[in-house]
């Protein structure tokens, strides 16, 4: 009984990615790794339907905001490799690998997604914690006694 649980558990989605186009997307230290073809609108990361991967409805729905921009909802297969940060930085750098690799299919979306400033990398992360500090810029509560 157990053994045919673990195999469904286990069992990987075999995708056909052949003819694709490849690109990288990165948010504060998350790193996507995005294959994007001609499809029926189908969303996998990591192996999971995003719908499952993401739990949370902006993350959901940032995902999927480069396709409604080219009102092509359902024209892409993606699959998608993530790893590093959190939900949110997984999200954004989906999201930039996508767009990267839309561009890559059609040179005419470019200026539709560039106007959102989906192409362009986001490079804010966590500030460094200083030595003296509480964070990186709090310092601790000052007592006069």
């Amino acid at each position: 009984m157990e053994n045919s649980q673990t195999t469904a558990k286990v069992q990987k989605i075999k995708l056909d990615f052949k003819d694709s186009k490849y690109a990288t997307g990165r948010r504060k230290t998350s790193i996507a790794k995005v294959w994007l073809k001609k499809g029926s609108g189908k969303i996998y990361v990591n192996g999971k339907l995003f719908t499952e991967y993401f739990t949370d409805d902006n993350h959901k729905m940032q995902v999927t905001r480069p396709f409604e921009l080219i009102n092509q909802p359902t024209g892409y297969d993606v699959r998608c490799n993530v790893k590093g940060g959190g939900p949110t930085g997984q999200a954004g750098a989906m999201v930039h690998g996508i767009s990267k690799a839309l561009v890559l299919f059609d040179d005419k979306l470019k200026s539709t997604l560039k106007t959102e400033k989906l192409t362009t990398r986001d490079s804010r992360a966590v500030e460094r914690k200083k030595p003296g500090r509480r964070k990186a810029r709090r310092s601790f509560q000052f007592s006069k006694r």
